[in-house]
């Protein structure tokens, strides 16, 4: 992995805490990645969310090939330059959203034809075809093309999804090629079938990627059914390399995975509840909507540091929520993202401290409480 280094400098149980470096810059693990879906992550600016302390961005192949198209992207620098952002960015296979059309899409052992969304044309998505354009807009770290099995699926039917994708992985590993500077990440499926995870896992492992994801949860299963997956599925994937669970997701769920041994997250989560006026805190979650905030001077979170906390008052981001004004997007994106990277950075001290089970039953003692009681 030319200009490439993955260093875990501190341990608590499985949990893992250190560095993946790239030659756009060292991402810390365990880190949130805000996704940033059509090269934009909604209701922020590039330099706001840097500012959150995020290292990295999602981007995602399947919105991104459709509008405003790979090639054009390519023609205009790539995709850092065209979003205006420098530092490393994952893209997505587009697996996930092409398997999410299913009345849209037609599934072959060669790829899939889908209807675009956008405005009705036909495409296809291939190994190759998804390879090709993620080297278009140049992400730093590629994820192999996969069919993200569906939830609940019989063993029989996961472990068909599941060999698909590792056929799929072997074309990825294929069509990428030699780049150096650029990661691949192979993506575990099997449902939450164990022994199909560690079929799939070893197939990974025999084909060899740069790092591992975990895909097909965090689609219906619940977080019980999350964790018992997890309890096994990290240690199946080589230790020396990062760990990514893919979608996920709701902080008590990011808590809970990364003492399992995970390293990396997305979700859309902290971003779309900023545009619907719900705030992601400490206590909980809070809904700015609701009339018990139309008179209370205080801030959202007397402790949090971002403009929203620091500036505004709750009574302010319940008016202009409920005016429907720009500006309650772009403060509880803020402040939500914020929140996560703060967890974050909460969870990376805790391990290298040697204090992760103090942190998480502070946490989740602190949720237990639940929020302000109104004025």
């Amino acid at each position: 992995m030319s200009g490439i280094a993955f260093e875990i400098a501190a341990r608590v149980g499985l949990a893992r805490a250190g560095t993946l470096r790239l030659p756009r810059g060292a991402i810390r693990t365990p880190a949130f990645m805000p996704v940033g879906t059509a090269a934009t992550v909604k209701a922020m600016l590039p330099e706001s969310v840097a500012a959150t302390g995020a290292d990295v961005l999602l981007g995602n192949t399947y919105h991104l090939m459709l509008r405003p198209g790979a090639e054009r992207v390519a023609r205009l620098g790539g995709l850092h330059r065209f979003m205006n952002w420098q530092r490393p960015i994952l893209t997505d296979s587009g697996g996930f959203q092409v398997m999410s059309l299913a009345g849209l899409r037609t599934l072959t052992e060669e790829g899939v034809t889908f209807r675009s969304h956008v405005d009705g044309s036909m495409h296809r998505l291939t190994p190759e075809a998804s390879m090709e354009i993620q080297r278009l807009l140049g992400s730093d770290i590629v994820m192999a093309f996969d069919e993200c099995t569906p939830h609940p699926a019989t063993p029989e039917a996961a472990a068909a999804s599941m060999r698909r994708s590792m056929r799929w992985a072997a074309r990825s590993k294929a069509a990428f090629g030699d780049r150096p500077g650029h990661m691949l990440f192979g993506i575990q499926q099997g449902g939450v079938h164990g022994v199909l995870r560690q079929e799939s896992a070893e197939a990974l492992t025999a084909i060899g990627f740069d790092g591992y994801a975990i895909g097909g949860l965090a689609v219906g299963e619940g977080q019980a059914e999350m964790f018992r997956v997890l309890d096994t599925a990290p240690g199946m994937l080589p230790e020396d390399r990062p760990r990514y669970l893919m979608g996920v997701g709701k902080p008590a769920d990011i808590v809970g995975a990364v003492r399992r041994g995970v390293d990396m997250f997305d979700c859309v989560l902290p971003t779309r509840s900023g545009r619907t006026g719900q705030a992601l805190t400490r206590r909980g979650a809070v809904n700015l909507r609701n009339a018990r905030h139309a008179d209370d001077p205080r801030p959202l979170d007397q402790d949090c540091a971002c403009p929203a906390c620091r500036s505004y008052s709750r009574a302010y981001l319940h008016h202009v929520v409920k005016a429907g004004e720009i500006v309650a997007s772009m403060l509880l994106t803020w402040h939500n993202l914020h929140y996560y990277q703060e967890l974050m950075a909460g969870l990376r001290a805790a391990i290298a401290e040697g204090r992760l089970a103090g942190f998480a039953a502070a946490f989740e003692a602190e949720r237990a409480g639940g929020d302000l009681e109104p004025v």
